[in-house]
């Protein structure tokens, strides 16, 4: 095998004869494609090409059996770790039950625009909770950087077989769009039931009884209970009740790093000047950016980009702001809004107890809540606000540029708003990020960016992945501390299933 890569302008694709003339006869796959910013911008096609001895082996599906008999296991939570276990489950033979606390992919989609509308929030069927995860409207985003965790491309080809497109097997950061996402998970979900697996929705664990010897009955707010000999607890980053439920049980939990900081919202035709040195044209993609920058001892970095997309609101619980992006498939949008968020670590956060870090976040959503309420908010989940120079310069912002955020914006002094741990790294990172033009009173910073990641890890054995409190029980995912993103999440949970079906040979 060789491989040879191919540049070309951004407004078109590598011709056939270009290709075939680099494969020198060969025959020639395409691995990866990708856009070369840093001097006139170009796309970048990576090939490999194969001789006569040489064989070429696509990724292929395993065996999915039909499991209606099979031994059952509870997969709690229907995000992507829960999903890619419970296809894992099917193709080892067993029998998945997932209970998932919200609404299917498309029902949910009601009680978000209520939420976006009216501030009415849901606890259970949110941004956050229901079928899909919170992944399932935050664009898509498929990259991850945990390659060695598992096979990135064994998730990527069974999302490509529900229904992504094929581009994401190829794309250096591949996406699939909020538009998209929704048919691809109701896609997954026709399949599990249809090879025997099982769901419900509306199906909040608050209970799970039992033992590895006898077997588990898992029981829901709503009274029903279901019996499995595992389970997967696969909850999400959000599920403070699943914390605490472990907690009544007497298992151990600790506290984990995480991060919190702002979105932060330009014109997306800002970003495309700075990235494309002013040749962005029609028909490019939108220009997504990441940064890192070390402040203080702590990392300050970009997350969750969204080129082209809108803000909004993710708060599970009344009282609280929280926000998040998402775009379309097109990427289309007049805006581009990114995390910025600052690392936070254990020791940062006074006390002792597994759930500090979990207090620490919701204190600052509350906070962000009293004041916009406090200050003439006319929507529940108005968000304050602050643009970017004035925040770095401890000025209160006179006016509020035009936001995608639907709720709204109220002016607000963020570097006072938010900890000083966050506030002072913040202040002192935005004008280092290199980029022309980043660091501009066009760009608009809203508070809070809170659900990067799980505040609280579930520890489990590192060989047979169970609940170091609970054997049979394999925590995995976002929730459980091990991921972070939907592939990352999907790995987790694959890994999760296989070693659970190992433990049932």
């Amino acid at each position: 095998m060789k491989e040879f890569e191919i540049t070309c302008p951004l407004t078109r694709e590598p011709r056939l004869r270009e290709i075939e003339a680099k494969a020198g006869g060969l025959k020639w796959v395409l691995k990866k494609r990708s856009i070369d910013a840093r001097k006139e911008p170009v796309w970048r096609y990576r090939y490999e090409a194969y001789g006569p001895d040489e064989e070429y082996v696509p990724y292929s599906l395993p065996e999915f059996p039909d499991v209606s008999e099979g031994r059952r296991v509870a997969v709690v939570g229907a995000g992507p770790s829960g999903l890619f276990a419970a296809l894992k489950l099917i193709s080892s033979g067993l029998h998945p039950i997932i209970l998932e606390r919200g609404k299917d992919v498309h029902a949910r989609k009601f009680d978000m625009a209520k939420l976006s509308r009216e501030g009415v929030i849901d606890p259970d069927s949110n941004y956050c909770y229901g079928e899909g995860g919170a992944g399932a409207f935050s664009d898509g985003k498929l990259y991850t950087r945990s390659t060695k965790r598992g096979d990135v491309s064994e998730v990527l080809n069974m999302l490509v077989h529900f229904g992504a497109d094929r581009n994401i097997l190829t794309d250096a950061h591949p996406h699939i769009g909020s538009d998209k996402l929704p048919s691809v998970v109701e896609n997954i979900r026709k399949f599990i039931i249809d090879r025997g697996g099982e769901y419900r929705f509306g199906a909040r664990v608050t209970s799970v009884g039992g033992s590895l010897a006898e077997g588990f009955t898992l029981t829901c707010a709503d009274g029903s209970t279901f019996r499995a000999e595992r389970v997967i607890l696969a909850t999400g980053h959000s599920a403070r009740d699943v914390y605490d439920m472990l907690l009544s049980d007497g298992g151990e939990l600790q506290a984990k790093g995480f991060a919190l900081g702002v979105r932060v919202e330009h014109p997306q035709e800002k970003i495309n000047w700075c990235q494309y040195h002013g040749q962005w044209k029609p028909g490019v993609p939108a220009a997504e950016y990441s940064f890192v920058e070390q402040v203080d001892g702590r990392g300050v970095f970009s997350f969750c980009m969204c080129p082209g997309g809108i803000l909004v609101p993710s708060s599970t619980e009344s009282g609280t702001v929280v926000l998040n992006g998402m775009s379309n498939s097109s990427r289309s949008g007049k805006f581009a809004n990114a995390g910025v968020v600052v690392q936070i670590e254990p020791e940062d956060i006074p006390g002792n107890g597994p759930m500090r870090l979990m207090d620490f976040q919701s204190s600052v959503e509350r906070s962000m809540y009293a004041y916009a309420q406090s200050h003439g908010a006319s929507h529940p989940l108005a968000a304050p606000a602050q643009r970017m120079e004035d925040f770095c310069l401890g000025k209160l912002s006179r006016t509020m540029p035009p936001t995608s955020y639907h709720p709204g914006v109220v002016s607000a002094p963020l570097h006072e708003l938010l900890p000083p741990v966050v506030a002072d790294r913040l202040r002192k990172a935005f004008p280092r990020v290199r980029m022309k033009s980043y660091y501009t009173n066009a760009a608009l910073l809203l508070g809070v960016e809170s659900r990067t990641s799980s505040p609280v890890r579930v520890p489990r054995d590192p060989v047979t992945l169970e609940y170091v409190s609970r054997p049979g029980v394999y925590p995995c995912g976002e929730g459980a501390g091990y991921s972070g993103g939907i592939v990352s999440s999907a790995i987790d949970g694959i890994n999760s299933a296989a070693a659970l079906a190992a433990a049932l040979r």
